[in-house]
């Protein structure tokens, strides 16, 4: 799944994702990471929003725009991105590896190319364990 945090384009691996809802505002929890922008209740499920903007330090304050709910181990979390482009199949052998400057701790997996420009392939799991701690 592709997605823009500013003007760079984003992507996770589809299997992880569970629905695309727009953002609301959530309830935010006193002491929780800049990252967390709070809880929302999806259909009787309490689920953890975090901003994946403030997360990779692109920004300070979150934007609103969709939130990507996506299966983190036994949980559900929600993903804050500016806006989904779209759903782009990859082969494996289509991406490149991140060069490692740009790997960003382990949380860039890889680089693929899209309508003429850069996706940077984020392991979404990896990156989500080291803000929800």
């Amino acid at each position: 799944m592709i997605f823009r945090l500013g003007d760079r384009s984003y992507g996770i691996d589809l299997i992880a994702v569970r629905e695309i809802q727009r953002a609301r505002p959530g309830t935010r929890l006193p002491g929780a990471p800049a990252a967390v922008t709070g809880l929302i209740n999806v259909r009787g499920t309490i689920v953890t929003v975090v901003d994946l903007a403030v997360a990779l330090g692109l920004r300070a304050e979150p934007v609103p725009g969709s939130v990507i709910l996506v299966e983190h181990g036994s949980k559900v979390v929600g993903v804050g991105v500016d806006e989904v482009v779209e759903v782009q199949r990859w082969a494996d052998d289509r991406l490149d590896a991140a060069p490692p400057d740009v790997q960003s701790g382990g949380a860039v997996r890889a680089l693929g190319a899209h309508a003429g420009g850069v996706v940077i392939v984020l392991d979404i799991h990896d990156l989500l364990s080291h803000v929800l701690v």
